[in-house]
């Protein structure tokens, strides 16, 4: 699997298949902090007019994939990489003739800047940062002291790798903040949402991390069934990273373009609830699929996710 800079997006469209009938779990996290986000950049939006008459609020949100009374005007960027399904996502806007902010979209990766600097007020990006810009280099080595073996994740089970993967993190992330410090204004305000690892948990300890596992079994199966080749299978990982939560502030913390005015753990929605095979199967697949037709081929993302779907999965 190279390991240059590459671009997953989610699936595309609006088919059953698509990441904007399968993403009601990341919906559900996001909607749970709604009203948080609303008063910060209420807040915001007052200090920043006291200081500058501002007239127009531009909001930029980063990684935006697919989804669904002022006297400001708000324009609003929707970023993601160019081969994101950018007509779906206005597809689903309200008639401009029904909303109430201007909006464009902006493709390319996050992972360096794609506006001006000091253009936008509030930048705002969740469920993205896990997403790597490339896979690490030597994971995919098999001669390398940090190849992944028979995982397709860091699940932090093979040391090497697991260091490799930080390695690539940091560098990702330094990257991050430092673009969004460059178009945010001063006295700006970045909001940065995701998915972290409780301090002491491994990934191959939490329900997602299993789930993923068992991906990878289910690519083994195929191998010895001659599906696809070993070189194939020994060649494929998933660029996906999940820190502990005191290892992402403390990356924030030491790349200093931001301060840190609220870091917290919230509870999701769905914690609680059993999320069904079929339920499961329909978010991974809309997650993971373009990574699998991309290194894989299309009629083998189907057969591995009818493979997890057969799965007894016990979350």
């Amino acid at each position: 699997m190279s390991t240059s800079s590459q671009s997953y997006p989610m699936s595309g469209g609006e088919d059953l298949h698509s990441y904007i009938h399968n993403s009601s779990y990341q919906k559900a996290a996001i909607d749970s902090l709604q009203e948080k986000r609303r008063l910060y950049i209420l807040e915001k939006i007052d200090l920043l007019s006291l200081k500058t008459g501002l007239s127009t609020f531009t909001i930029a949100d980063f990684g935006c994939s697919v989804g669904p009374n002022t006297f400001h005007a708000f324009l609003v960027c929707f970023n993601d990489q160019p081969n994101n399904d950018f007509n779906t996502l206005f597809r689903t806007q309200p008639p401009s003739s029904e909303r109430e902010y201007f909006s464009v979209g902006v493709p390319g990766s996050f992972y360096g800047r794609v506006l001006p600097r000091n253009s936008i007020h509030v930048g705002h990006t969740s469920y993205t940062i896990h997403w790597l810009s490339k896979v690490p280099e030597h994971v995919c080595e098999k001669k390398s002291p940090a190849w992944n073996k028979k995982y397709i994740q860091c699940n932090n089970l093979i040391e090497e790798a697991a260091k490799a993967y930080k390695i690539q993190f940091t560098k990702d992330m330094s990257t991050f903040l430092e673009a969004r410090a460059a178009e945010i204004v001063p006295g700006g305000l970045m909001i940065l949402q995701g998915q972290c690892l409780p301090d002491g948990v491994l990934m191959s300890e939490t329900w997602e991390g299993i789930v993923i596992d068992t991906i990878g079994d289910c690519l083994m199966d195929m191998e010895k069934s001659e599906l696809i080749s070993e070189e194939k299978l020994e060649s494929f990982s998933v660029p996906i990273y999940f820190p502990q939560f005191s290892e992402l502030k403390g990356e924030i913390e030491q790349n200093g373009s931001f301060a840190i005015e609220l870091m917290q753990t919230i509870s999701h929605p769905f914690q609680d609830m059993h999320l069904t095979n079929d339920f499961t199967t329909s978010t991974f697949r809309a997650i993971f699929s373009s990574v699998i037709e991309k290194h894989l081929l299309s009629f083998l993302a189907d057969l591995r996710f009818f493979c997890l779907q057969i799965f007894q999965i016990f979350i």
